[in-house]
């Protein structure tokens, strides 16, 4: 497919983190794009504000009527149902129709690619990655699942020659990928729904590995069973971050690569995830040849993504913190940073589990992750793309919780509950519309300062 010919480019489901990105790239090369979305968001306001026509109701007769079946492009989210009027009028009209995965993989093929996979840490190192490699000059173009706060964008760049991408295990859509450099973050059992079984996920994420010929320019944590580069903190590997301190906030410490120590990293994002995850980005862009102070500049600078550990309010007696974490592990990870950061404080936990399948497959690690907490309030699960199913609800799980300081809050009663609060320290946590009510949190908070 050549994406030259393509005058029209039109989104179903274009409100989601990837696609929006995908959008931005589409409207900045000169494409005509427009879409549709379920509801509207803060993602599609922004969209709207650059000059792209968003719909909110499946209806053909919005499609725009120059969008030709030899000139459009038609991308698609797997979370669209089957049913959907317009995902079947291009359909049956023989349109180019494909998945964002598809898309990437084809934007990617001519360009030396960098592909940043694993269940838990891809925006976070791959927006760090993209950060780096755009500060020290590369022609480089990142597309980001989370909105990176020091271009208020999830796309970094507009190079021709180098991308980055999230490789996405969701629906193995990064199997499309054909990466040069790559890293594997992560392989946790998730998406259930998808796979069927742990065995099955990872079996993927090898197929994924495999697709990078040279194993020096794979990078892995010590405890995945795959065959690359080491990566680890206070222990011995490749790449390993050591002298690891905090100063005014920030951790600052040393790399030992193959070749040199890089000293005094300075490097603003908490917890022992996001060290990892920098340097992860540090390893690919030295392998990549990026030069070393380019490198120190940049991890300094980097201010980090909207929604992951996003300080809302920062201030001597309250700190409100937001998060995407939908998954134990990364509300543990959550968990290690705010504990590390404010010691013997009182935390409030404010938790929106997604999907009905995530919360079924892990109850006992999410009831286990959350009762570290102070204090939780526990809001019904987000469906996103699933119906309910019977028996799997917040309730279910707030019975497994061991921590006695624990509610289910309805969505209407939050803001009166978190006023109510006593906790200096307050997490929002959870991948659903929880995101959307932050202004509003941090509007009743601001007047309890």
């Amino acid at each position: 497919m050549n994406l030259n010919q393509i005058q029209n480019v039109y989104f179903i489901g274009i409100g989601g983190i990837g696609m929006s990105a995908l959008a931005r790239y589409f409207k900045f090369i000169g494409k005509q794009v427009s879409g549709y979305d379920k509801t509207p968001s803060m993602l599609t306001n922004e969209l709207i504000e650059s000059g792209i026509d968003i719909h909110f109701e499946d209806n053909i007769n919005l499609i725009p009527s120059d969008y030709y079946v030899e000139n459009t492009l038609v991308i698609y989210t797997p979370a669209v149902p089957k049913t959907h009027s317009e995902w079947n009028y291009f359909i049956e009209r023989n349109y180019v129709v494909k998945k964002r995965a598809e898309v990437l993989g084809i934007i990617s093929k001519d360009t030396f690619c960098f592909a940043v996979a694993g269940t838990h840490g891809k925006t976070t190192t791959s927006s760090i990655l993209g950060h780096i490699l755009f500060q020290s000059g590369a022609d480089v173009t990142a597309f980001i699942g989370g909105i990176v706060e020091n271009y208020n964008s999830n796309l970094i760049g507009s190079g021709k020659t180098v991308t980055v991408v999230e490789a996405d295990e969701f629906d193995r859509s990064f199997l499309h990928l054909r990466p040069d450099i790559a890293c594997v973050t992560s392989m946790d059992a998730d998406h259930l729904d998808i796979y069927g079984t742990s065995d099955a996920i990872q079996a993927s994420f090898r197929e994924f590995a495999s697709k990078v010929e040279d194993k020096n320019n794979l990078f892995i944590t010590k405890e995945l069973l795959l065959d690359g580069v080491q990566c680890a903190i206070n222990e011995d590997a490749v790449y390993k971050a050591f002298n690891v301190r905090i100063e005014d906030g920030a951790y600052v410490f040393d790399v030992q690569t193959p070749s040199e120590i890089m000293k005094d990293l300075r490097f603003g994002l908490p917890g022992k995830h996001n060290l990892m995850n920098g340097l992860m980005a540090i390893a690919m862009a030295k392998t990549y040849g990026t030069p070393t102070d380019s490198i120190a500049k940049a991890i300094a600078s980097f201010n980090g993504i909207r929604r992951r550990f996003s300080y809302q309010i920062k201030s001597e007696n309250l700190v409100y913190i937001d998060d995407y974490a939908h998954h134990p592990t990364e509300i543990n990870a959550v968990h290690q940073a705010v504990r590390e950061l404010y010691p013997g404080r009182k935390v409030l936990a404010i938790f929106q589990p997604h999907l009905f399948s995530r919360t079924r497959d892990f109850i006992d690690e999410f009831a286990a992750s959350l009762s570290q907490f102070d204090e939780v309030f526990l809001m019904d699960i987000y469906p996103a793309r699933e119906l309910p199913m019977e028996g799997v609800t917040s309730e279910w799980l707030l019975g497994k919780m061991t921590n006695s300081n624990k509610k289910i809050v309805a969505k209407q009663d939050l803001l009166g509950e978190i006023k109510a609060s006593d906790a200096p320290i307050i997490v929002t946590i959870g991948a659903g519309d929880l995101g959307e009510m932050v202004p509003s949190i941090k509007k009743v908070l601001n007047e309890n300062i």
